[in-house]
C-alpha cells in the first residue's frame, strides 16, 4: 500500500517517466514482480477467500459501482474506495479545489489525471494509518494512463465491468435522489425494460424513501438528462480503453446486471466464488 501511495503522489506532480526514476529499486523490484499475470487466466475462476483482495469496478455513470462494491467492501472486511466520493467530499470542503471541481462536475467531463490521483494518494495514505489492507476501487482508473499508474506497483487481481443498457443508465441516473437530512441514496425511478433480439428484460424496482426522508429529498445538480448524456459520451470515449486494457491482462470479468439489487448481487456473488454466509461466519470467527 505504501507503494501506491507513493507513486500516485509522485505522479500527480510529474510524469511518469520522472516517477519510475524517483522510485527506489526495492519498490520497482516489486512493481515488477506485481505485474505478471499467466497469459489468459479466467476471471471467472476467482478465490478470494482467505486473503485481502485488489480488486476494481468498472462501468458508466449511474450503472451501480458504489453499490455492489460497497456490499463486497462489508463482505470482504476491505475498503471500498470511491473516487466519487472524494470528489463530492472535495466539493463539499470549499476549498479552492472544490470550486474548481463544482465547474468540472456539472458540465458531466471527466476530472482531470492528476486531481483524480492527488485525492487517491491521500485517502490510500489516511487508510494506511488506520491499518487497512487490499481495496475495491471504485472509479479509478478512468482512463488507461491511470490504469498503467496502477499497475507500476500493485498487482490488481480482478476487475469487474458493471453493464446495463444507455436507456436504464439515464433512466437510473435521472431517478436518483438523496435525503438532505440522513444524506442516504435512493431511487425514484420504477424501470421495465422488455427482452429483444434474444436479450433478458431488466426490470428494477424503485428504492423509496422512509416517510420521513420523502419531503427532504434533492435531486444532484449533475443528474439532468443532458448532463447524464454526456458523462456517458465521455465515458464512452476516455474509459472505455480502461475495458480493452484490463482485457487485454485476461483480468476483465463483464457483468450483465440482470436487474436491481434483489436479482443481480446473488449472481454477483456467484461469478465471484463468494458464499455470503460463509463469508460472514469468516469475518465473525
Amino acid at each position: 500500500m505504501a507503494a501506491v501511495i507513493r507513486l500516485l503522489r509522485l505522479s500527480s506532480s510529474s510524469s511518469l517517466s520522472l516517477a519510475r526514476r524517483s522510485l527506489s529499486t526495492a519498490v520497482v523490484t516489486e512493481a515488477v514482480k506485481s505485474q505478471t499475470y499467466t497469459q489468459n487466466p479466467a476471471p471467472t475462476a476467482v478465490d478470494p477467500k482467505g486473503r485481502n483482495v485488489q480488486w476494481v469496478f468498472l462501468g458508466c455513470p449511474g450503472v451501480g459501482k458504489g453499490t455492489y462494491a460497497s456490499r463486497l467492501s462489508t463482505l470482504l472486511s476491505v475498503p471500498h474506495i470511491a473516487t466519487g466520493d472524494l470528489v463530492r467530499e472535495e466539493l463539499n470542503s470549499g476549498s479552492n479545489l472544490g470550486k474548481q471541481l463544482e465547474d468540472i462536475v456539472n458540465q458531466g467531463k471527466l476530472v482531470s489525471d492528476d486531481i483524480i490521483i492527488s485525492l487517491l494518494s491521500k485517502r490510500l495514505e489516511a487508510g494506511e494509518g488506520k491499518g487497512e489492507s487490499g481495496f475495491i476501487l471504485d472509479g479509478f482508473p478512468r482512463t488507461v494512463r491511470q490504469a498503467e499508474i496502477l499497475d507500476e506497483v500493485t498487482h490488481i487481481d480482478l476487475v469487474v465491468n458493471l453493464k446495463l443498457p444507455e436507456s436504464v443508465l439515464i433512466e437510473k441516473c435521472l431517478g436518483r435522489r438523496i435525503c438532505s437530512q440522513c444524506r442516504e441514496n435512493f431511487n425514484v425511478a420504477s424501470i421495465n425494460v422488455k427482452g429483444e433480439n434474444g436479450r433478458p428484460g431488466i426490470s428494477m424496482a424503485p428504492l423509496l424513501p422512509p416517510p420521513q426522508c420523502v419531503s427532504k429529498l434533492i435531486t444532484r445538480a449533475d443528474d439532468t438528462e443532458d448532463v447524464v448524456k454526456e458523462r456517458l459520451r465521455v465515458y464512452n470515449e476516455k474509459s472505455q480503453p480502461v475495458e480493452d486494457f484490463y482485457r487485454g491482462q485476461g483480468k476483465l470479468l463483464e457483468f450483465d446486471l440482470p436487474g436491481g439489487i434483489q436479482e443481480t448481487w446473488p449472481k454477483l456473488l456467484e461469478v465471484l466464488n463468494l458464499d455470503e454466509q460463509d463469508e460472514k461466519q469468516s469475518v465473525a470467527a
